[in-house]
């Protein structure tokens, strides 16, 4: 296989499973199932690439929330393949592939996609808390006092 159809099929695959953990995964999964229906030429095919999609959502969002890297990059590999069989079976649907990309990536524009987690352990809170993806310098309460004071 061409190594630019190869290239190709990985950058469909990462930009497919980037777009599974953002709010935009809607319009992205309904991109990618029209480019598989359009090979398969069936609503069926739609149907079953759209349930396929839905579960490795699922599987991903469940690694990514227990740090299951091998899950993660297992979800890749599996849509990687799929492009890559779509590709060598129609070439041309390389020029398509690309326009689908276009459209579910990122323009330079948008705003970087950073993942923030919280953990809040220790037991009851009784104070503020902050989610951000970063904050610099704060100080919240009232400092220490010495004793006496």
């Amino acid at each position: 296989m061409d190594a630019e159809l190869v290239a190709l099929a990985t950058a469909g695959a990462t930009a497919v499973v980037q777009q599974m953990a953002t709010d935009s995964w809607a319009r992205a999964r309904d991109r990618v199932v029209a480019f598989f229906a359009r090979r398969g030429g069936e609503q069926e095919v739609a149907d079953a690439v759209a349930r396929e999609l839905e579960t490795s959502r699922g599987e991903l969002m469940a690694a990514l929330d227990s740090g299951d890297e091998q899950t993660a990059s297992d979800v890749r590999a599996e849509w990687r393949t799929r492009l890559r069989r779509a590709l060598l079976a129609d070439p041309a649907a390389a020029a398509e592939l690309r326009a689908v990309l276009d459209e579910i990536r990122p323009g330079p524009d948008a705003p970087p996609v950073t993942e923030v987690r919280n953990t809040i352990s220790g037991g009851v809170q009784h104070g503020p808390v902050i989610q951000a993806g970063s904050v610099g310098t704060v100080s919240l309460g009232t400092p220490d006092h010495p004793a006496g004071r």
